[in-house]
């Protein structure tokens, strides 16, 4: 039996959990809950603090990377926690290499790691990502193209006008809409990272990528405003996915009290405020 189209597995999650949020875990050893014992303790407290409000968890790959083999293993912890409480993964590795390599990748990504969604530098152009595509679709997976990156620093190379017309980020989100293959619910199976720092681009990135599922980083402690995503839902409630990560997880550092509580108050308030868009 083939697998299902990554967006129609997308489409039913957002619907089932009423949620657009996803919550990015970017564990930083000396910044961990205050009872938690080590990096997996701390995903799996916030999983279970957030999950009722979010349909996704981020794992950033570099966090868990830097730690080496207890790294590596707490990462697997956290994604089998995740998908214990019927979350989606989608693995923030930016990854991108030439064709071979990026074969290898790809084997990482949905096989060993079991990710749902990865993150992909699309810069080496279509026969580098076509194995990143290609191996995601044949798991039911996604890749998400970088197209226009909440950092400041994006405007150098993504915002460079072309000599045939047009930015860098429009001929990105142009390959990340060719790429892509719609299922049943109308959305595709490959997405674009799309800042939130950035709404005045979204109306175009509609125009350009009608059907892709957009990954929106930057809300909270970047300055990303939901208020200012309604765009991105055009498709659908599943056609934007509102990433928040330091807002969420270090809400305790403002609100006081205890910290799985602040973090399930904010993710709660992220899911109500994105629900209201569409």
């Amino acid at each position: 039996m083939s697998p299902t189209n990554f967006g129609d597995r997308l489409a039913r999650a957002v619907a089932r959990r009423e949620s657009q949020i996803v919550c990015g875990l970017d564990p930083d050893p000396q910044r961990l809950w205050p009872a938690a014992a080590g990096v997996a303790a701390h995903c799996r407290a916030v999983i279970e603090a957030v999950a009722p409000a979010v349909v996704a968890v981020k794992p950033q790959l570099a966090c868990f990377e830097r730690l080496g083999a207890p790294g590596w293993d707490a990462l697997a912890a956290t994604v089998a926690h995740a998908r214990e409480h019927g979350l989606l993964v989608l693995l923030d590795g930016k990854r991108g290499d030439v064709p071979v390599t990026a074969r290898i990748y790809a084997e990482s990504l949905v096989g060993a790691l079991g990710g749902d969604a990865f993150t992909v530098n699309p810069l080496l152009g279509r026969d580098a990502l076509a194995p990143l595509v290609d191996r995601a679709r044949g798991a039911g997976a996604a890749a998400f193209l970088l197209v226009r990156t909440s950092n400041p620093g994006a405007a150098d190379v993504m915002d460079l006008e072309l000599a045939g017309g047009g930015t860098v980020w429009e001929r990105l989100a142009t390959l990340a809409d060719e790429l892509g293959e719609a299922g049943e619910a109308g959305l595709k199976d490959v997405g674009a990272v799309v800042g939130a720092t950035e709404p005045a681009h979204l109306a175009r990135m509609r125009e350009l990528m009608p059907r892709t599922p957009l990954l929106l980083p930057g809300v909270g402690a970047q300055g990303g405003d939901v208020a200012a995503l309604a765009p991105a839902f055009a498709p659908g409630r599943a056609g934007g996915l509102v990433s928040a990560s330091r807002s969420i997880v270090d809400a305790y550092e403002q609100a006081g009290g205890d910290p799985g509580e602040a973090a399930r108050r904010e993710a709660e308030r992220l899911r109500a405020l994105a629900w209201t868009l569409p």
